[in-house]
């Protein structure tokens, strides 16, 4: 490929740099209070509740990401079109319009964030199972409530363990973004193989892979300094 064409290549893999982002933001924006939640359901003490969402997070850790983001996209096509499903679900899912220009991006986001919700749902419980339970005898001790104990004392000291973890699934999801393109959401990934196809190189695909390691700088970067100013709770 010829200087200009790399530069052309460049441009357009920008133009198509923001529908990655958002893929991005939003599930991570979603993903995390939905992993809290989850975690708090899974360390209840009522069995069925504990049980349904350690199943949840069974399937969703051990299952691919892009199968997932397949069924997202083709499941509510496919029952739309089935005859024999009840009325009562019928008419929910008849209320999707797979024509709607954002069904797309919903149906990849979807299934983004149950996913990524099972990964942070075992973090935040590991980092709330760390703290000792002397804590909690003392907050009680202290005249402290259950929700003052947790959001003064155990939380603070939650998230300064969880950073790493959640760094490494941060960076994760950065990459992970590029499995859109199986249903072919207009993304960077999506973008390089056509180009690709169009040039008979693989330099789009080079230049993406650029795309992808500068983003995971730039976040491995923004995590150390986070962990740096969290030292003060040693």
């Amino acid at each position: 490929m010829t200087g200009e064409e790399i530069l052309k290549v460049v441009k357009i893999l920008l133009e198509y740099l923001l529908p990655t982002l958002k893929i991005f933001g939003f599930t991570l924006l979603f993903s995390i209070p939905l992993g809290m939640i989850v975690a708090m359901l899974k360390m209840c003490k009522i069995r069925p509740v504990k049980w349904l969402t350690s199943f949840y997070i069974l399937v969703m850790r051990g299952t691919p990401l892009m199968l997932q983001v397949i069924v997202a996209f083709y499941a509510i096509p496919m029952l739309q079109r089935n005859e024999h499903l009840p009325q009562f679900f019928k008419n929910i899912v008849d209320g999707f319009d797979i024509k709607d220009p954002n069904y797309m991006f919903n149906a990849v986001l979807v299934a983004f964030v149950l996913n990524y919700a099972a990964y942070f749902a075992e973090i935040f419980r590991g980092g709330i199972e760390s703290i000792p339970k002397g804590q909690y005898e003392a907050a009680s001790a202290l005249s402290f409530t259950k929700v003052q104990t947790f959001f003064r004392i155990i939380l603070p000291q939650v998230i300064k363990r969880v950073v790493p973890a959640s760094a490494n699934e941060v960076i994760t999801l950065v990459k992970d973004t590029s499995l859109a393109n199986v249903v072919a959401y207009a993304e960077i990934t999506l973008k390089a193989k056509q180009q690709m196809q169009l040039y008979s190189s693989l330099m789009p695909l080079f230049i993406a892979g650029i795309f992808y390691f500068v983003m995971a700088t730039v976040l491995t970067v923004i995590f150390s300094l986070i962990e740096k100013k969290l030292n003060y709770y040693k």
